[in-house]
């Protein structure tokens, strides 16, 4: 074992933490990143800081919670000024790349006002944000997008080169199926995620991914390197190629975790979500049983993959000295609580799988274990930093390294709680609710025992997750539980007080500001 030279952050998109087979999934066999976690550190209780793509993602660049980044929505870019991981990095020569999804946009407003275009060298790393866009690909390509947005996709070029023919072969080859007839069955339509993908296996996202991850670790052997693996899958369209898209039956499927009483929730936001299209249509038994065939298909054939590229890495030596992370941006509710997709609270869609292997020897003494603390995405960051001795300033992150939990250490400060927040401003919920379009606010706080949601101009939600695990009942207007609610409104209340917006400079001047003065020859409230 050796120290952290380089670092491979593995995000899979929409992955529920408990669709992996360490996770506890009776059928959902993932021996390879099972195997990572018996050589590293598996963290049963870890939480996005928003359950939506964009918003989820940029705090794990960041390492800030999402109202302190300002990308609220998906597709809302981050501000220029706000350094992500490639930003810190950088300054250490660590070469910062990404393979696959990122879904950040370039801030062109602020790109404009200073002069840059994606043409230069720093207007290109501003827009990515921050990474070398090695294989830039957020995954979702329809006909209209590429056609209106002459979207430009290497993926694309390449399925033309194998000889899969037409304009966009990532819909109608590795995203489609093909019926009885020769018809063109599209896997945006739920009912065909069970059908078998046009698409070879070997030619697939998953597989090219892997693939294109390959190729930048034998281009940069001689380098120090973070690269972030994006895989574009299990996130819909949940289509699947041959033989993982027929591997599992309803009868090796979770049941569906959803009682009739929460049709008599009255709340009106959480009723808001439940009446969108989305949520109908995965609320039927016949929807379900086609989406989570592929949805586990494609999460088995990402395990498959992992194992063939885990393989290469310690063929070629850089196991030894690459930590390792897995993890996911948010859950996916799969008609849990009535629900479908992902945006609100509940565990399926804020909770994520979160790996950790590090090849030093200082972790030797948690491999194979599993912590239980409350840990949160805005801590990857920090860690990495601290993995590679980073020498940049870590003034403006708000989470925590999690390498003392992966040594070992005895902490006793840990946090009691972790804290995500939604703007559901994109969403039918709001329309529904006729909001304005900064009125659809909700945020969460959760200890071990209590989930608490405040939701702005609306009534909270408050869960006993020790009697009610499932999240059932809604305590949120039970008068006997007041103090609880109050107590845990404090809390949201520090935390959102907490965050930080001390940015152009770090502690330092505040500790010296008044000396800096002083020795100036200012002088204020002298006689």
């Amino acid at each position: 074992m050796t120290k952290t030279k380089n670092i491979l952050f593995i995000m899979a998109d929409q992955l529920r933490w408990d669709y992996l087979s360490c996770y506890g999934h009776p059928y959902l066999k993932t021996p390879n990143i099972d195997k990572l976690a018996k050589e590293g550190l598996l963290f049963e209780s870890a939480f996005v800081q928003s359950p939506i793509c964009g918003p989820s993602r940029a705090s794990f660049y960041t390492g800030r919670t999402v109202f302190s980044h300002g990308a609220t929505l998906n597709q809302v870019p981050l501000p220029i000024g706000e350094l992500t991981i490639g930003d810190y990095l950088r300054k250490d020569n660590i070469k910062t790349a990404v393979v696959g999804k990122t879904h950040m946009k370039p801030d062109k407003d602020g790109m404009e006002r200073l002069g840059l275009t994606k043409e230069t060298d720093i207007g290109m790393i501003v827009s990515e944000p921050g990474f070398d866009p090695y294989e830039r690909d957020d995954g979702l390509h329809p006909n209209n997008w590429v056609k209106n947005y002459s979207t430009v996709l290497t993926y694309n070029k390449w399925l033309n080169s194998l000889g899969y023919k037409g304009d966009n072969p990532w819909e109608t080859w590795a995203n489609s199926a093909e019926g009885p007839n020769g018809d063109l069955l599209s896997g945006w339509k739920l009912r065909n995620s069970n059908k078998q993908a046009r698409i070879q296996e070997e030619h697939s996202e998953t597989a090219y991914m892997t693939n294109r991850a390959i190729d930048f670790m034998n281009e940069n052997k001689d380098d120090q390197w973070m690269l972030h693996l994006s895989f574009i899958k299990p996130h819909w369209p949940y289509i699947a190629p041959s033989p993982y898209h027929n591997m599992y039956s309803p009868n090796q499927f979770y049941e569906v975790v959803r009682e009739d009483k929460e049709n008599q929730i009255q709340h009106e936001v959480y009723r808001a979500f439940t009446n969108a299209q989305v949520s109908k249509v995965f609320s039927k038994r016949e929807v379900r049983e086609a989406v989570i065939t592929g949805y586990m298909g494609l999460i088995k054939q990402i395990d498959d993959n992992l194992g063939r590229l885990f393989e290469f890495m310690k063929q070629n030596k850089f196991f030894q000295n690459t930590m390792i992370i897995f993890t996911s941006d948010h859950g996916d509710y799969l008609g849990d609580h009535w629900l479908g997709e992902k945006e609100l609270f509940h565990e399926q869609s804020v909770r994520v799988p979160l790996i950790i292997y590090d090849p030093s020897g200082n972790a030797d003494s948690t491999r194979g274990q599993r912590e239980k603390k409350l840990v949160e995405s805005i801590d990857l960051l920090p860690t990495f930093l601290e993995a590679l001795n980073s020498s940049t300033s870590t003034h403006r992150l708000e989470g925590r390294s999690l390498l003392p939990l992966i040594k070992g250490n005895q902490i006793n400060d840990w946090r009691k709680s972790v804290f995500s927040e939604i703007d559901y401003g994109l969403h039918s919920a709001r329309d529904e609710l006729e909001l304005g379009p900064h009125e659809a606010r909700a945020f969460m706080i959760r200890t071990e025992k209590w989930k608490y949601i405040y939701y702005k101009g609306f009534s909270p939600q408050l869960f006993n997750l020790e009697k009610d695990p499932n999240e059932f009942e809604d305590l949120g207007q039970n008068q006997n539980y007041e103090k609880i609610r109050t107590e845990l409104k404090d809390l949201l209340l520090k935390r959102l007080i907490n965050r930080k917006n001390l940015l152009t400079v770090d502690e330092k001047f505040v500790l010296k500001g008044q000396d800096v003065e002083s020795e100036g020859g200012v002088m204020i409230g002298v006689w």
